[in-house]
């Protein structure tokens, strides 16, 4: 444990220059923390220390925390390092790769931070079609790389994401209906276990692993690299058409209607926001990936209905596509969210959304905001991979971002009256990259009738769950064992 005393540690340790205040970690001892961090090849920070402040920082302003030691990571073996140490030393880890956990499970209060941010190493085989990504890619790292070949593959649609969190998660992304969620285009994984072992995670090897990282988040292990499968994708047709936020009824019956036609190469999300020097809109965007001459005629219906504020169709390269998004979420904005499938878009249903569509206290809210799952990755055995919920075609998201903290509660409040209004309409299970609350009932949810198979999992894995920074899944409590 990582006890709560303050201690002052001096001007000089370990070379530095600058005073450190760190946690006293029980049972350690100085030189023992002074080995561990000379252990690694990559850079350590603790309170005071120059450096440690940006490290600690995360995209969610409502989050801030202070870890006891931040390990920014230069590979594999430095994330051995850190699982020892904290296994031989019983300090609470955290794992951050991107750092967008929304309810920042990636940092906590006198922890050890594992921090992945700067493992970057990628390769990609064309002949293939495959990568090799270590997972403190972002997605727009990611796709640089890849579209160099004019490859890619699904991940999910605000360029600066980690790729390893929503991986894990499951990924959803403009690709999903052609080639499945993210993490059904994943090959393989090496993952660092709660034993300190580094470990291959494929179809051929240790299975059940495999089949677990896929869904699970970080429950299992810390996971270095993946490898994924990689799909020919060349320019695509992509933007938006904005409609008057008053006109939201109209324009989510008429969609509802229209996706129920649409081709596996189509992805289509649809939502209320805010456009600078526009103002309240309901917008309806989309991606489509296939031949661009087909694309026009696929998606004149949506571009000729009713009378759009704006129309920002065009042909553009994927990496555009992935960065449409990107101007609306800026690090630094306090954020809120809430999260679940529908079991059916009803006349009701839509008729609740449209009553608070264009009501947020923020501007930069996107609320009522619903993506569209279909196609491939709906399609997947539900109990093929650690995330079940493969039959739900509509995914609500309450996404609520402000930027002055003295608006954190009325903006939370909205939110949560928001969705009171919809839970009747909601199945009981949740997509867990956007799950904001905790709790073991919301951990259930997310795993659903793979829940069991995951916590026997997790027994075998880590059965003093320490990795537990997540949507955890408890391990079974072992018997006592009595004294003779």
């Amino acid at each position: 444990m990582v006890a709560r005393t303050s201690a002052r540690l001096g001007r000089h340790y370990l070379g530095h220059t600058a005073a450190m205040y760190i946690r006293e970690v029980a049972m350690i001892s100085l030189p023992a923390l002074q080995k561990f961090r000379e252990s690694l090849r990559g850079p350590s920070f603790c309170p005071g220390e120059d450096g440690y402040d940006n490290a600690r920082k995360v995209p969610n302003a409502m989050i801030n925390r202070r870890p006891a030691i931040i390990a920014r990571c230069a590979g594999a073996a430095d994330v051995i390092e850190c699982v020892r140490f904290a296994r031989e030393y019983d300090v609470l880890v955290t794992v951050r790769g991107g750092g967008h956990s929304l309810p920042g499970k990636c940092i906590h209060d006198d922890a050890l931070m594992v921090d992945l941010s700067a493992m970057k190493g990628i390769r990609v085989d064309h002949a293939r079609k495959t990568v090799r990504a270590q997972t403190g890619l972002t997605l727009g790292e990611f796709d640089r790389e890849t579209q160099a070949f004019g490859l890619a593959t699904t991940l999910g649609t605000v360029s600066t994401t980690g790729i390893a969190g929503l991986t894990l998660g499951a990924g959803w992304g403009h690709l999903h209906a052609r080639f499945g969620l993210a993490l059904d285009n994943v090959i393989g994984a090496d993952v660092v276990t709660a034993d300190g072992t580094l470990v291959t995670a494929s179809a051929h090897e240790n299975e059940d692993l495999f089949w677990g990282v896929r869904g699970s988040g970080g429950n299992l292990g810390v996971v270095t690299s993946i490898e994924y499968r990689l799909h020919e994708i060349g320019p695509v047709l992509g933007g938006a058409v904005f409609y008057p936020v008053t006109k939201a009824k109209d324009v989510l019956h008429f969609w509802r209607d229209y996706v129920a036609t649409i081709p596996d190469e189509l992805v289509v999300q649809a939502g209320a926001m805010t456009l600078p020097d526009v103002g309240r809109v309901f917008a309806v965007a989309a991606c489509y990936s296939g031949p661009l001459s087909k694309g026009e005629e696929v998606l004149k219906p949506l571009r000729t209905f009713g009378q759009p504020t704006a129309d920002i169709f065009d042909r553009i390269a994927y990496v555009q596509m992935q960065k449409i998004f990107d101007p609306f979420f800026p690090p630094g904005r306090y954020a809120y969210t809430k999260s679940n499938f529908f079991r059916s878009l009803t006349d009701d249903a839509i008729e609740a959304m449209a009553c608070f569509a264009g009501t947020a206290p923020s501007p930069y809210i996107f609320a009522p905001f619903i993506e569209h799952w279909h196609g491939t990755a709906t399609q997947v055995p539900s109990t093929d991979t650690a995330f079940p919920h493969r039959h739900y075609s509509f995914n609500l998201l309450l996404w609520s971002t402000w930027e002055d903290p003295a608006e954190s509660e009325r903006n939370i409040r909205w939110t949560r009256e928001s969705w009171e209004a919809m839970k009747p309409f909601l199945a009981e299970s949740s997509y867990g990259n956007y799950v904001s609350d905790e709790g073991d009932a919301v951990a259930r949810a997310a795993y659903g009738p793979n829940y069991d198979r995951l916590l026997a999992l997790k027994n075998k894995y880590d059965p003093t769950n320490l990795f537990r920074m997540n949507h955890n899944i408890k391990p079974t409590p072992r018997p006592a064992v009595s004294a003779v």
